[in-house]
């Protein structure tokens, strides 16, 4: 209404207009296809497409909604349809920084970042771009320019890797205090034990992050895994019952811990970066309750009281300051 009025030509389309096809999953749903023609006819004529993203249709004709990060990912699946140049997401910050600004003053602006490392930093607590909209990105080769709303300055390019970005060690710190840790103390050491402990979780629909199980000892080991807070009561409830199903000594847990990651595709290439990590963390007397990587990520579970100097330890260890 407001281009109209300005004298443009434009069009508004709802996602079940489009159509946006997605399955029936409830509040859930996933994009399994998007129906462009109408779209590209509009923009052959030179006419403005205003498209409501969050949202689709399913096989039945019901209306559907995407879910949390529902309207970025609408913006990235769009713009993957129409094989558009670039997708930008306009948000309340302008871009992607090597940490949070609130806690790190001297966090900067990434110009250009993998798709892999801002997977990464999304499922670690980094909140500018939802995980699905990053997913989308990839499969379908999309770059994603995320930029603010409030200013015409460049943002962060979330895109394919190249050469220059394996040269950067770590390109960013992750926190996340939405973690909480279960133990299960004395769990008999027999194939299978770990499978009995996570299935019923499973069966809830409880998503569990970080493992670790201890050495055996006497025929004894200690299964520890970590859950969102908000699962917490619900994952202590079933991991009881099983804990005497499986006749496990006790059952443990401790929800103020947070989770500090460091993301970067240098790591594949360069030793020693956990090392750094861990001596820099001792050094400020903080202690390792547990320990998770892959080819570029490591995390870590601490006390939570010690989220914010751990960040900024790490963000000054591997030189990320602007």
């Amino acid at each position: 209404m407001y281009l109209k009025s300005q004298g443009y030509k434009a069009k508004s389309y709802q996602g079940w207009q489009v159509p946006i096809i997605t399955d029936s999953t409830a509040t859930k749903a996933r994009i399994e296809s998007i129906d462009d023609k109408n779209v590209r006819a509009d923009l052959k004529e030179g006419t403005i497409v205003i498209l409501a993203g969050f949202q689709g249709i399913d096989a039945n004709g019901s209306v559907t909604t995407l879910g949390r990060g529902g309207s970025d990912t609408s913006a990235v699946a769009i713009a993957a349809a129409l094989k558009a140049d670039v997708c930008e997401i306009y948000t309340d910050v302008d871009g992607v920084y090597t940490t949070d600004p609130n806690i790190c003053k001297e966090a900067r602006k990434i110009k250009k970042i993998s798709y892999d490392e801002m997977l990464e930093l999304a499922s670690l607590g980094a909140k500018v771009l939802q995980i699905r909209s990053v997913e989308f990105a990839k499969k379908y080769n999309v770059d994603v320019h995320v930029r603010s709303s409030l200013n015409e300055n460049s943002g962060t390019m979330v895109t394919r890797e190249d050469k220059d970005m394996e040269g950067i060690l770590v390109s960013g710190v992750a926190y996340d205090k939405n973690e909480a840790k279960i133990a299960v103390m004395g769990v008999p050491d027999k194939p299978g034990i770990a499978a009995k402990i996570l299935t019923p979780l499973s069966d809830a629909a409880i998503s569990v992050d970080m493992i670790v199980q201890n050495v055996s000892s006497d025929g004894l080991t200690d299964f520890t895994f970590t859950v969102t807070k908000a699962d917490l009561k619900q994952s202590l409830l079933i991991t009881n019952e099983v804990a005497k199903e499986i006749k496990a000594k006790q059952v443990l847990s401790d929800e103020n811990i947070s989770k500090i990651s460091i993301v970067g595709l240098g790591m594949r290439s360069h030793a020693g970066v956990a090392t750094q990590m861990f001596t820099a963390l001792s050094k400020n007397s903080i202690n390792i309750q547990m320990i998770s990587t892959s080819e570029i990520k490591i995390s870590v579970i601490i006390d939570e009281k010690y989220t914010e100097l751990a960040v900024r330890v790490m963000h000054e260890s591997f030189g990320l300051a602007g």
